[in-house]
Parts: structure tokens; sequence; C-alpha cells
């Protein structure tokens, strides 16, 4: 069984493993029982409700990094994976090493560098104590989306590149899915943006990048 297999060989690289058998029991263990957990590993093919509905209610209550497991790479399923809210993906087959070092990359992104505040007109952005707030109400940010804003803020009108993004905040090279960055940047949007079909603060420059614009 797949998840034996896996769980087995994250146990031996010294993580906690806790497997669940469906969706259902996962989020149970989750926000009912409230097992502790760092991060996410989710099959999109599980019995009962798939791992795209669990991934959304994981998402609408928390700000837990998701890692989708799923056996086929086209896509679509990359793509509804990444708008259901998911940090990352990865294709089974998967080797053992591979996703332990996912798993180390997201938890390595769950505690940013300590910085000072910055406002960015009617947001403030506290990456030392992971608080963003816009006028003065807290924002619910994942770490993906957290570490994403801080980057921009430090380059405030700078065009960042996909790549470039992919390898400061995904610590991934020149071989990572520029998707990842895209769905990012459309959820961070949703949150930080006045109208986030119109963005005026994280503008798209065509053909290169992403640029964070200061009032």
């Amino acid at each position: 069984m797949l998840a034996e297999t896996l769980s087995r060989a994250l146990r031996g690289f010294g993580h906690e493993v806790v497997v669940t058998p469906s969706g259902e029991q996962a989020l149970e263990s989750l926000f009912e029982r409230r097992e502790p957990a760092e991060v996410v590993l989710l099959d999109v093919m599980l019995p009962g409700i798939d791992g795209f509905e669990v991934c959304r209610r994981i998402r609408a209550a928390d700000a837990l990094p998701v890692i989708l497991l799923t056996a086929r790479g086209d896509a679509m399923d990359v793509v509804v994976g990444l708008e259901c809210g998911a940090d990352d993906y990865v294709v089974k087959p998967v080797e053992p090493r591979v996703l332990d070092a996912r798993v180390k990359t997201i938890l390595r992104r769950t505690t940013p560098a300590q910085r000072t505040t910055r406002r960015i007109g009617d947001l403030e952005i506290d990456s030392t104590a992971l608080v963003v707030t816009k006028g003065g109400t807290e924002l619910v940010l994942t770490a993906t989306e957290l570490r994403l804003l801080v980057e921009f803020a430090d380059h405030t009108g700078q065009v960042l590149s996909r790549q470039t993004l992919l390898q400061r905040v995904w610590d991934y090279g020149y071989t990572g899915d520029t998707r990842l960055v895209d769905a990012a940047v459309s959820r961070l949007r949703a949150k930080i943006e006045p109208d986030p079909g119109n963005p005026t603060v994280l503008r798209t420059v065509r053909g290169l990048g992403y640029r964070l614009v200061t009032p």
C-alpha cells in the first residue's frame, strides 16, 4: 500500500507521520480531534470525498501547508489542485527522498527569516510574528502566500520573474512548475487587492512576471 510505504520511508527520514484512510477521517483528525500537524500530504484519489475537496475544506479553515499527491501530471489535475489551495504537488510514483525534500522545503517556508514590519498602502506585514493585516484586519495567509508577499515587499517596484520566485519562495531550480507561482499569486491577490479581478497592487508584467506597486 502506497500510504504505508511512504509513511515508513518518511519516518525513516525523521518525520512523525499519522495516516488516515479517507478524506473524512483526515478532516476529523485535523479539526475535530486536533491532531497536531505541520504539513498535510494529500492523495487526490481517496475513498469518499476526494483530495481536491479535502484541500478546499482545509484551506477554508486553516493555513496548514498542503502537498497533493496525484497519479497524473496532466494540466487539468495540476490546475484544479492549485486552485483548491495546495502549496505544492507531486506526481506518483514518487521517490521517498524526493518527497522528503519537498516536505522539508515546505517546513522551511513556515518560518521566514526575521524582517522588520513594513507597510504597503493599507497592508502591514510582520513576517516575524507571521501576521499580515489589511486596514487593521488580520488576513489568513498560508506560509507560501506569506513568503511570496514578503518577497515582493522586499523588492517593491521590481519585476520578479516566475522562475526567480520559484527559486526564492519555493526553493526550486529551473525545473520547477511556474503554475505554482501563478496559482499562489491569484490566491494572494484575492486577499490583498481591493478588486482581485483588476489588480492594482500586485501587477502582471506581460511576458516577464509580477511587480508589487506601492500607492
